[in-house]
C-alpha cells in the first residue's frame, strides 16, 4: 500500500485549476489550426485567427482564457494501492478554492435557489472511479455556463435507433446555434441510464482532439456526427461557415432493453482540461 498526503492532491488540483485556465490544450490549438485552413468563410477564418491570438496572449500573459472560468469538474481515478492521508475531498476542494483565489479566476458557483455566490467556486464537481495500481489520475475541467445550458439528455425510445441518435444530436446543436461559443466540441453519452449517459458524455469531452475512438464502429458514427454538425452551418462564433465544430466523441454503454438514453454534452471554443498523475 503507497501512501501520499492530502496536501500533495491539493497542491496538484490548485495548480491545474490556474493551469487550464491560462493555457490552451495543444490538441485544441492544433484543432484550430486544422479548423482554419479547411474553413471556406472569410469570416470563419477570421475568427479563428482570434481564438489562435487569444490563446496565445493568454499563454504568453498568463491570463484567463475566458472571463467565465467554469466550474470545476474533476474525473478521479484512485488506485486500490493507494492512501491518501488527510481525507481526499476535502484536498480537491481546498485545491479548487485556493487555485481560484490565487489565480484570480472568477468564482461561478452559486446557489441553486437563493443564487448566492459560494465565493470560492466550491464545491467541486466530483467523479471517482476504482481503478488497480497505487496511482491517483485527476482531470480538470473547467466547464463554462454558456455551453453547459445548451447540452441536454434525451429519453429515446429503442425502436429510434441510429437514425434517432443522430437525428437528436443534430438537433440539440442546432438549437444551441451560437449560444455556446463555436466552435464546440461535442460529447455524446449512449446507452446505460440516465445519469450515466449524461457521465459519459461530460467525460467524452476529456478525450483528446484529433484521436481516434477505441471502438471502430464509434469511428465512423463520430466521423458521421461530425459532418452532420458541420453541415448545419452555424460556424465560428455563429456567423456562418463548416466549423460548427472540432470533434464529435462517444462513449457508449449497455442499456436495458426498453430504454435509449441519450446525453449531448457540449463544450465551447474553450475546451479548458488538463491532467496529473501522483
Amino acid at each position: 500500500m503507497r501512501t501520499i498526503a492530502a496536501s500533495e492532491v491539493m497542491r496538484a488540483v490548485r495548480d491545474l485549476a490556474i493551469s487550464v485556465n491560462r493555457n490552451l490544450p495543444g490538441d485544441v490549438l492544433r484543432a484550430f489550426r486544422r479548423a482554419r485552413e479547411a474553413e471556406e468563410s472569410p469570416v470563419g477564418r477570421s475568427v479563428l485567427d482570434k481564438l489562435i491570438e487569444n490563446a496565445e496572449i493568454a499563454r504568453s500573459e498568463q491570463m484567463p482564457i475566458c472571463q467565465d472560468t467554469g466550474l470545476a469538474v474533476l474525473f478521479v481515478e484512485l488506485g486500490q494501492e493507494l492512501q491518501v492521508e488527510g481525507g481526499l475531498n476535502a484536498a480537491i476542494h481546498e485545491g479548487v478554492r485556493q487555485g481560484y483565489s490565487k489565480g484570480y479566476l472568477r468564482k461561478s458557483a452559486a446557489d441553486p435557489i437563493s443564487r448566492k455566490n459560494t465565493g470560492d467556486n466550491t464545491p467541486a464537481i466530483i467523479h471517482y472511479d476504482l481503478v488497480p495500481g497505487d496511482q491517483i489520475r485527476i482531470a480538470f475541467m473547467a466547464k463554462g455556463g454558456g455551453a453547459e445550458n445548451m447540452s441536454a439528455v434525451h429519453m429515446l425510445k429503442p425502436a429510434q435507433g441510429l437514425d434517432g441518435i443522430k437525428k437528436a444530436v443534430e438537433e440539440t446543436v442546432s438549437k444551441a446555434g451560437a449560444n455556446p461559443c463555436p466552435p464546440i466540441i461535442v460529447g455524446v453519452g449512449i446507452g446505460g441510464t440516465f445519469e450515466l449517459c449524461a457521465l459519459n458524455a461530460k467525460k467524452a469531452l476529456l478525450r483528446p482532439l484529433g484521436s481516434l475512438n477505441l471502438d471502430p464502429d464509434l469511428v465512423v458514427l463520430e466521423k458521421e456526427l461530425l459532418e452532420q454538425v458541420n453541415n448545419l452551418g452555424i460556424g465560428p462564433a455563429g456567423f456562418g461557415g463548416r466549423t460548427t465544430a472540432l470533434g464529435v466523441h462517444v462513449i457508449k454503454a449497455p442499456c436495458h432493453i426498453a430504454s435509449l438514453p441519450l446525453a449531448v454534452n457540449i463544450q465551447c471554443h474553450a475546451s479548458r482540461h488538463g491532467e496529473v498523475v501522483i
